[in-house]
Formats: structure tokens, C-alpha cells, sequence
């Protein structure tokens, strides 16, 4: 066999193997962007999901368990940034508390299953009043709720309250207990101020408070206006 054919043979081997080599180098490269590609749609649908998870955690965290409006927490929350956010704007925040008229006396009279029930439907004729969006409901300890109204001054404040007494007497759930009417009421107290810096959010709560105190020394089943 003379040297050129030597020469041709180790060539075309070479070339074999060179082909080989990247057909085997495009296969791996082919399969890795495979498994990248699967890794990457994995990593997309984990992130997903764990941003489906702990938006749900924070809703669970920020709702309440009986009512599923608002909790205590969602509400101080909510009326922190409303502060803040009417004190850069110079516009009122209002606050509404309400109490149960006679609660304790439904559940001495009905049991605590038939207390549960009535906190569900008061809760959702409170959200079921007509509100803005940045408007919160809560529930704010036991049997009493309360509502933030951003920009929203005392006199449209005390309208919104007027409207949630007269939605939850509207329910006419039974209550032969109480002293004010043969169905559950609500007491309403409403404050409204323009945030200042230096003041806290807790006397625009404190104020709303104090007149839910005479709504009750008024006979319940109404509304008071507090000034601050």
C-alpha cells in the first residue's frame, strides 16, 4: 500500500472521528439545552407556585378566621398607610368602630354557634355596603368591627355609617334578649381628621371609639360624629 493510500485511510479515519466527535458534541448540546429548557419551565412553575402559596398565606394572615373580612392586624395595617398617605395628600381619613348591640346577651340566649353565624352575617352586610376600593372592613375584637374610609371627611363618614346600621337591620336576624328591638343592632361610633406629622394614627381610632361609647349611652342603634 503505497503512502498516499496510507495517507487517505488515516484521513478519512480522522474525519470519521471528528465527525463523530461532533455529532456527539451537537447531540449533548442539544440535550442540555433540552434539560435547561425543562429546568428553566420547572423553575418558572415552582417560583409560580410559591408566589400562589404565600400570596395565600398573606391573605390567611391578614383575613379573619370566623368572618373572612379583615383582621385586627389587616385593619391596623391599612390605617398606618392611609395615615401616612393622607398626611403627603392633606386629605381626611376617616374611621368608623362598631359594636354589636347586646352580644353577649344573643350568645347567652342563642349559643355561641348561632354568636358565630350572626358575626358572619353582620360581617357580610358590612362588606356588602357599596365602598370604594382603598375603603377596609374589620373585625376588629369579639363583636366589633371597624372601617377605614380614606379622604373621606365626618359628615360622608357618618352617611357610610348611617348606611351599614341600616343594611345590618335590614338582616332582622332575631335577638328576644336585647333591650333596644326584637332584632341584632349595631352601635356605630364615627371619627374623621387630616392626618398630621406627629400625630398617630391611634387618635383618629381613640376618637371614633369615644363616640361609639355615646352612640351606646344614646340608646344604641345609632350613630355619633366625634370631633377631634
Amino acid at each position: 500500500m503505497d503512502p498516499f493510500q496510507v495517507y487517505l485511510i488515516y484521513s478519512s479515519l480522522a474525519l470519521a472521528v471528528l465527525v463523530a466527535i461532533f455529532a456527539a458534541y451537537r447531540y449533548r448540546m442539544r440535550r442540555m439545552r433540552t434539560l435547561a429548557d425543562r429546568l428553566q419551565s420547572l423553575v418558572e412553575e415552582r417560583t409560580a407556585t410559591l408566589e400562589r402559596l404565600n400570596q395565600e398565606l398573606q391573605r390567611l394572615t391578614a383575613t379573619d378566621g370566623l368572618t373572612s373580612v379583615a383582621n385586627r392586624r389587616r385593619f391596623d395595617e391599612a390605617l398606618d398607610q392611609e395615615w401616612r398617605r393622607a398626611i403627603r395628600a392633606n386629605t381626611p381619613l376617616a374611621c368608623v368602630m362598631i359594636d354589636i348591640d347586646h352580644f353577649k346577651a344573643f350568645n347567652d340566649r342563642y349559643g355561641h354557634l348561632q354568636g358565630d353565624a350572626c358575626l358572619r352575617q353582620i360581617a357580610q352586610a358590612l362588606v356588602g355596603t357599596p365602598r370604594r376600593a382603598g375603603d377596609i372592613v374589620a373585625r376588629y375584637g369579639g363583636e366589633e368591627f371597624a372601617v377605614v374610609l380614606p379622604a373621606t371627611s365626618g359628615a360622608n363618614a357618618r352617611l357610610v355609617a348611617e348606611q351599614l346600621r341600616t343594611d345590618v337591620a335590614s338582616l332582622r336576624i332575631p335577638h328576644d334578649a336585647s333591650t333596644t328591638g326584637p332584632h341584632v343592632t349595631i352601635s356605630l361610633g364615627v371619627a374623621s381628621v387630616v392626618p398630621k406629622q406627629g400625630v398617630a394614627p391611634a387618635t383618629l381610632v381613640a376618637a371614633a371609639d369615644r363616640a361609639l361609647y355615646q352612640a351606646k349611652r344614646s340608646g344604641r342603634n345609632c350613630v355619633e360624629l366625634s370631633t377631634i
